[in-house]
């Protein structure tokens, strides 16, 4: 599929210009528990010192995420999550120069990362568990990115596969974009992502991968995030740490379908990934 542009304002001056070359996004968790980074960069010295990394290692955004949604991941208490969240964010402010954006779907976490220098939240629910985080959003005048999930963290990998998974994904996704634009948030300020390991078996996320044409009628730019997943160890025997190479096709595999911004772990390999795709792709 060929790549749309797509020009997203932000607030603090910035915009997002989607679909020239891919956009990397780096995974910045400051949580204990999440699948593979977790307990890594818990304190705000830690977090800022990577974030700082990953920026020089050519991120276009950072994303900080201060509650794992990992399968039978514990929720966190709103205040937990703000106590991990906002003092790295406080350290990065007037050092980062790259958007930042927040993962949560927490209404309040949203409208407090977002006073405190967020430009983007990263709902992986798509506004099923709290649909207000939309307000916040259009109040800030920030991006939103809307995942899609089935079920919750703790049920997402028990329940039975979807049947119809591109049908049942573009009929989610259309309830969600409406919502976000009944609360305020503009089409040009949202972004769309398929959601790789949430609630789908593996031949659905490599179909995903593969048939990202069949969410053109979002009319969307795409966010994939494959990074060190499970279907990646489950194809190549590997564990967490050792996923890079896999991380890396599926990576590049996503950009020449069609992907305007890949959310990875691993910046400075996946920027390399990113720049040879993205050449690739233009050729045409």
């Amino acid at each position: 599929m060929k790549r749309t542009l797509h020009r997203i304002p932000l607030v603090k001056r910035y915009e997002m210009t989607l679909g020239a070359r891919t956009q990397i996004v780096g995974v910045l968790n400051i949580t204990p528990d999440s699948f593979s980074d977790g307990g890594q960069y818990n304190d705000p010295a830690s977090a800022l010192d990577r974030a700082l990394e990953m920026q020089a290692q050519g991120a276009d955004l950072v994303e900080i995420g201060g509650e794992s949604t990992r399968p039978n991941a514990t929720p966190v208490p709103v205040e937990a999550e703000l106590s991990r969240v906002l003092p790295v964010l406080k350290a990065l402010q007037g050092k980062l120069t790259i958007p930042i954006s927040v993962d949560t779907y927490k209404s309040e976490v949203a409208r407090q990362a977002l006073d405190c220098g967020a430009s983007l939240i990263n709902d992986v629910s798509a506004l099923r568990f709290d649909e207000t985080l939309a307000a916040s959003v259009a109040k800030a005048g920030a991006g939103l990115i809307l995942m899609h999930m089935r079920g919750t963290p703790a049920t997402m990998q028990k329940m039975a596969p979807s049947a119809e998974l591109f049908a049942e994904i573009n009929r989610e996704m259309n309830l969600a974009i409406e919502k976000a634009l009944a609360y305020g948030v503009p089409h040009d300020r949202l972004i769309f992502d398929p959601g790789i390991g949430f609630g789908k078996t593996l031949e659905q996320n490599l179909a995903i991968l593969n048939h990202l044409e069949r969410f053109a009628e979002l009319h969307l730019p795409i966010m994939i995030g494959t990074s060190r997943k499970s279907f990646i160890g489950k194809l190549t025997g590997q564990v967490v740490s050792e996923r890079i190479w896999g991380t890396a096709a599926s990576v590049a595999l996503a950009i020449a379908r069609g992907a305007h911004l890949v959310r990875v772990h691993d910046v400075k390999e996946m920027k390399e990934v990113a720049a040879v795709a993205d050449a690739i792709i233009q050729t045409r």
